[in-house]
C-alpha cells in the first residue's frame, strides 16, 4: 500500500515539474529583459528596399586570391602609395603593416599600441591613421608616431574610424561613436542612437572641428577629386552623404547615395571616376526587422551581453559608384562575412576586413561584374 501511494504521488507531481521546467526560463528571461537598462530607440527613415545596380558579380571569391595569410590579422583599411609601390594597412595586433606590391612581402612597420583602422597618405610622406583606441595619429616616414587629436567639443573619441586628406592638408575623419568603443560597436547599432560625428583637423592651426553631428555610426570618408566636398558613410542608415567644404554650399549636407544593398564601411576614390564603397554585410531581412523593432534589438543585446549572439553578417562586398553616386557594379559573395575596405589598384580590387587574417585580391578584368538579371 505505501508503494502505491508513492507511485501515485510521483505521477501527480510530474506535470508540475514539467511546467516549472518550461516556465522557469521564460520567467528568468522576462525578468532579465525588464531589469536590463539597455534601451534601444526607434531608428527613423529605415527602408528595406535597395538601389538597382546594373552589373554584379555575386561570387567574387571565385578566382580571388588571399594576400598575407596569417600575417595580416584584421587588415581593416588599405592605403596605396604608387610612388613607392607599397600599401599600408592597420591590423588587429596594433601594427601598421607595409606590403610591397611586387611580391606581397609583409613588413611590420610601426605599432600604434591601439587598433589602427582607417589609413590615408598625408603630406611629406606621412601616413595618417584613425586609431579606434588612440585617436587621430600621424606617422612620419621614419616611423615616429604623433597624436594629432583625440577629442572635440569636450567629447573624447571612442571609435576613430576612417580618414582622408585634402590637397590643402586638412584631414577629414569620422568618430563612429562617442559612446561605444570598437569592442562594443554592436551595441551602437542595437541602441539606434546617432552618436557619430564627421570632423576635420587642420595641421596648420592644430584645430579640431566637428562638421556634422548626430550620425548613425559615421564611417567611411573620402574627399572628392575636385576638392569641393567630402563623401561620408552612415553605416546604420545604409547611406552615404556629401559635406561641402568649398563653394556656395560650404557647410551643407546633401545626399550621395541611399538604400545601399549592404551596410557601408570605408570608401575610396580610385582616380578613374569611381568610388568603391565597402559593404560590410548585406541588408538581410533579419537585420531589417531588428532595426525596425527596438524590442528585438534589446533581445539581441541581452543575448550578446550574456550568451553571445550567432553571426548575422554575410554577403560582404563592394559597390562601385560614379562621381554623382550612381551605382555601376556590385561585387559580393555569400562566403564573405565582413568586408571593411575596398581599394582598386590597376585592374585588381583589394578587400580588407576587420576580422579576416588576409586581404582578398580579385582581378576585375578576368572576373568582371556582368549585367544584372
Amino acid at each position: 500500500m505505501p508503494e502505491s501511494t508513492t507511485h501515485n504521488s510521483s505521477k501527480s507531481l510530474w506535470p508540475i515539474g514539467f511546467l516549472i521546467s518550461i516556465l522557469a526560463p521564460v520567467v528568468v528571461a522576462v525578468l532579465i529583459y525588464q531589469l536590463d537598462s539597455f534601451d534601444p530607440a526607434p531608428i527613423p527613415g529605415l527602408t528595406q528596399g535597395t538601389v538597382f545596380v546594373p552589373k554584379r558579380n555575386s561570387r567574387m571569391l571565385h578566382g580571388s586570391e588571399k594576400i598575407g595569410v596569417q600575417q595580416l590579422l584584421g587588415p581593416e583599411d588599405i592605403a596605396y602609395d604608387p610612388d613607392s609601390q607599397v600599401f599600408y594597412t592597420g591590423c588587429g595586433d596594433g601594427w601598421v603593416k607595409r606590403v610591397t606590391m611586387a611580391d606581397f612581402v609583409v613588413e611590420n612597420w610601426v605599432n600604434t599600441g591601439g587598433r589602427p583602422l582607417g589609413i590615408a597618405l598625408g603630406r611629406n610622406n606621412d601616413v595618417i591613421v584613425a586609431d579606434a583606441n588612440k585617436g587621430l595619429l600621424k606617422v612620419t616616414s621614419n616611423g615616429v608616431i604623433e597624436l594629432l587629436t583625440d577629442e572635440a567639443e569636450g567629447l573624447k573619441f571612442k571609435l576613430t574610424d576612417d580618414v582622408d586628406v585634402a590637397n590643402d592638408g586638412v584631414i577629414y575623419f569620422s568618430d563612429a561613436s562617442y559612446k561605444y568603443g570598437l569592442k562594443e560597436l554592436v551595441f551602437d547599432f542595437l541602441e539606434g542612437m546617432p552618436y557619430g560625428r564627421l570632423l576635420s583637423y587642420d595641421p596648420s592651426t592644430k584645430q579640431t572641428t566637428v562638421l556634422v553631428r548626430n550620425l548613425y555610426f559615421a564611417n567611411g570618408v573620402a574627399v572628392s577629386p575636385d576638392q569641393k566636398f567630402v563623401v561620408f558613410c552612415e553605416t546604420t542608415m545604409r547611406s552615404c552623404k556629401k559635406y561641402y567644404i568649398k563653394g556656395e554650399r560650404k557647410g551643407s549636407v546633401d545626399k550621395f547615395i541611399d538604400n545601399l544593398p549592404g551596410f557601408p564601411d570605408n570608401l575610396r576614390y580610385d582616380g578613374e571616376g569611381h568610388y568603391w564603397i565597402a559593404l560590410a554585410a548585406e541588408n538581410s531581412y533579419p537585420w531589417y526587422v531588428a532595426q525596425k523593432y527596438p524590442f528585438i534589438r534589446k533581445v539581441i543585446a541581452i543575448i550578446e551581453k550574456y550568451v553571445g549572439r550567432p553571426p548575422m553578417e554575410k554577403n560582404g562586398g563592394s559597390i562601385a559608384v560614379d562621381l554623382e553616386g550612381k551605382p555601376i557594379a556590385h561585387y559580393h559573395d555569400p562566403g564573405i562575412p565582413i568586408i571593411s575596405s575596398t581599394v582598386k589598384i590597376d585592374d585588381h580590387l583589394y578587400c580588407g576586413s576587420i576580422f579576416n587574417p588576409y586581404i582578398i585580391r580579385l582581378n576585375l578584368t578576368r572576373y568582371p561584374a556582368v549585367d544584372s538579371a
